[in-house]
């Protein structure tokens, strides 16, 4: 007996909710919202037809059943994202998409950092129906991402049932990553590389980062296997890098003057994996308990790291090591900025690579990253400040990428924070850092920039990806009205039955 079967007198009856919308008959809706003010308020004229008393009235409910399998189905799909680090408000709009497609009745989705819960409603003969799922592990998987992004549009479309879509969830969650674990270190390795070339470093500073960042990587993942917390991991990644750069200081191996653009890369690799663009947009569409836990997350991770970076510091003061000499921001030059451009790039794709995303996605991840580095460099020609800067470039990405991004079949999301990626305050959040853990004066102004920094590169992308949202489709005024910025899930707004 196939799943959406039951027998009922020896009987076989189907769930007409679980089969794909294209085939279930479709019944008249009246377009209400074609009438006039004045055809409400004249009297109805002719006689009423006869109600059989016997004949149930209004749509026909779904059982128990049905409902726990498609809030089931929606719930899995909706920790596909949040683990992913999508917003709280794409979360929801998807399952609310996803319910009202495979045929359930108004439903409400309230989603936090850690879990989320959705209730059925099914008009006052029948109770509500409540289900809830914990969002226990969070991974940079986007090719995991993107698949279910693939899924969703299938659904809402009509192309397919509850019962398929769940056999195909089924082949993406157990599915494993596309590429092989050393693959994503080389990438990380790669990101840190082509920051040091964006940063002004050369070759031989950008090998240094490579090693030391793939080195951290792997550190991190041999902790990874005994639970560790992320904090602590945090802290072993700033210790590592800063005494690393320390010892090949005093070994002599670099012959250059910025030796510590090595720790500025190891650092902003260590910063791109944290969601301070989903804790911004979850903020700015009024998820202020997701934005808050996210928030949390992210500054107690930025605290480990800012913990080991300074206890490398004082470590080489207590030994008397060679101190390395604080980094200069170094303004952009004409000449240096093809250069500019091939780190952001480079950067961007080995992130996109790092998060496990195929090549589609990679090239469109390059494409936001130089574009990026290329805006920023042009700023700063210009003499406009960092944070400035940062934001107008940031919001240039989140733009591109919200027009371009799925009609090339790819997740903003993926696109945003790769594009994003290089311009992390890799090397201000170190300059502060040496300036509260060296030096005497233990100025913050510089560790405050670092973080402005972050806030407008995040607020960039969600605006860009607002000012995106009529320029992509014509149902941009609709689905701003629906769900605010959007950098996943489904376009189309749903139909939100109330029956």
């Amino acid at each position: 007996m196939k799943i959406n079967e039951r027998t009922n007198g020896g009987m076989a009856t189907r769930w007409p909710l679980l089969e794909p919308p294209a085939q279930r008959p479709r019944t008249h809706r009246p377009n209400v919202l074609r009438r006039r003010p004045w055809h409400v308020l004249e009297a109805p004229t002719g006689e009423f037809p006869a109600v059989d008393a016997d004949e149930a009235m209004g749509p026909q409910l779904p059982d128990d059943a049905t409902v726990n399998f498609v809030l089931d189905l929606s719930l899995r799909i909706g920790e596909v994202q949040m683990a992913s680090g999508a917003g709280a408000s794409d979360v929801s709009a998807t399952i609310i998409a996803i319910t009202a497609a495979l045929g359930l009745p108004h439903c409400e989705v309230d989603v936090i950092f850690t879990s989320i819960t959705v209730t059925c409603h099914r008009g006052t003969d029948l109770a509500p129906v409540t289900a809830l799922r914990v969002v226990r592990s969070r991974s940079l998987d986007y090719t995991r991402l993107t698949e279910t992004e693939k899924l969703i549009r299938r659904i809402v479309r009509g192309h397919l049932g509850a019962e398929q879509a769940q056999t195909e969830l089924e082949r993406i969650t157990s599915a494993p990553h596309p590429y092989p674990r050393w693959v994503a270190t080389l990438a990380w390795g790669g990101v840190a590389a082509f920051i040091t070339i964006l940063l002004g470093g050369g070759l031989d500073i950008a090998l240094v980062a490579f090693v030391i960042s793939g080195v951290i990587d792997r550190i991190g993942r041999f902790v990874n296997r005994y639970s560790l917390p992320f904090f602590f991991q945090q802290v072993i990644g700033g210790l590592v890098a800063t005494l690393s750069a320390m010892a090949i200081v005093s070994s002599g191996l670099l012959t250059t003057d910025r030796p510590t653009l090595v720790v500025a890369a190891a650092v902003t690799v260590l910063l791109s994996g944290l969601s301070t663009v989903s804790a911004v947009q979850d903020a700015i569409t009024g998820y202020n308990v997701t934005a808050a836990g996210r928030t949390m997350e992210t500054v107690l991770m930025s605290a480990g790291l800012i913990s080991g970076v300074v206890l490398a510091l004082r470590i080489a003061v207590l030994m008397k090591l060679p101190l390395t000499p604080l980094p200069e921001v170094t303004g952009s030059t004409p000449q240096g900025l093809p250069l500019v451009v091939i780190g952001g790039a480079g950067a961007s794709a080995c992130f996109a690579l790092a998060s496990y995303s195929k090549m589609r996605a990679m090239l469109v991840a390059m494409a936001a990253g130089a574009i990026g580095a290329l805006v920023y460099g042009g700023l700063t020609l210009a003499k406009l400040d960092g944070v400035s800067s940062s934001a107008i470039a940031a919001t240039l990405v989140g733009f591109c990428g919200g027009v371009l991004a799925r009609r090339l079949g790819v997740t903003p999301l993926v696109v945003a924070v790769s594009g994003i990626t290089p311009l992390l305050p890799g090397l201000s959040t170190y300059r502060g850092l040496y300036q509260i853990g060296v030096e005497p004066s233990g100025n913050i102004s510089t560790l405050m920039t670092a973080v402005a920094i972050g806030l407008a590169l995040a607020a960039g992308v969600v605006l860009g990806e607002w000012l995106a949202q009529p320029v992509r489709t014509g149902l941009g005024r609709l689905e701003r009205r629906f769900a605010g910025p959007r950098m996943a899930g489904p376009l189309e707004p749903a139909d939100r039955r109330l029956e």
